[in-house]
């Protein structure tokens, strides 16, 4: 009896249908692969960084230059006292002058008023004149007889008015004569920076230009007796 009944009892376990595995599942399709959205990702990615590069670099392209501190008048030069350092961007086109260089710019002079807080740049400024603070150039055109023989550059020479405007108070009395006399002397020193006629110069005829340095209150007087051809110099000691 105890035979059988495990016997059954082990057919009946037999015939009861078999759950299906895990592993025997039906397997998904394929995922769909789109290599052109992944490029342009990719591409994407670096631009990004080629971007963030470049403002990284630019941010650091600066220079170290020049911000003058106080006004700078035209035909003045900088000094250590009216200008400081300042950092700039150096993708400007702006030809910033470097602080480093400074000691060059002093030996320059301005071209025109420079105010505060501008930055320089090379165009600012140009070579100082050879004309020394309160001393100008006057150019005057001498006969023969106004100028003495072998003047040159370098000359020390007094200037004096000539003619009829320099003799005149010839019908007054002594002491207005002699006034006339003592005033007819414009320039007690000037200097003779050129002396050189023109060469084929035959318009001029015998004339000779000759550029003196003056005092800048003897310009006016002696620009007057110029154009009227009334002014003679003469060498004095200093030479």
């Amino acid at each position: 009896m105890k035979i059988q009944e495990r016997t059954g009892a082990g057919a009946g376990r037999s015939a009861a249908p078999a759950q299906p595995s895990v592993g025997d599942r039906l397997p998904s399709p394929p995922r769909e692969r789109k290599p052109a959205l992944a490029a342009l990702a990719v591409l994407l990615i670096l631009v990004g960084a080629l971007g963030a590069t470049m403002l990284v670099l630019r941010a650091g392209d600066r220079v170290e230059a020049i911000q003058l501190t106080a006004d700078v008048k035209a035909g003045e030069s900088i000094t250590e006292d009216n200008i400081k350092s300042v950092m700039v961007n150096d993708d400007s086109g702006a030809h910033f002058v470097a602080w480093s260089q400074r000691a060059g710019l002093m030996k320059l002079q301005a071209k025109s008023t420079l105010y505060k807080g501008t930055v320089v740049v090379g165009e600012m400024f140009a070579d100082k004149s050879a004309v020394e603070e309160g001393k100008v150039t006057v150019g005057v055109s001498l006969k023969e007889g106004q100028y003495p023989k072998g003047l040159d550059s370098g000359d020390n020479v007094a200037v004096y008015r000539v003619g009829n405007k320099a003799a005149g108070g010839g019908d007054q009395d002594g002491a207005s004569g002699s006034a006339g006399a003592a005033n007819s002397l414009l320039v007690e020193r000037a200097v003779v920076e050129d002396a050189t006629a023109s060469s084929g110069d035959s318009f001029s005829g015998t004339n000779l230009p000759v550029t003196l340095t003056v005092d800048a209150e003897d310009a006016a007087a002696l620009t007057q007796a110029a154009s009227a051809g009334e002014v003679a110099v003469v060498l004095i000691p200093g030479n």
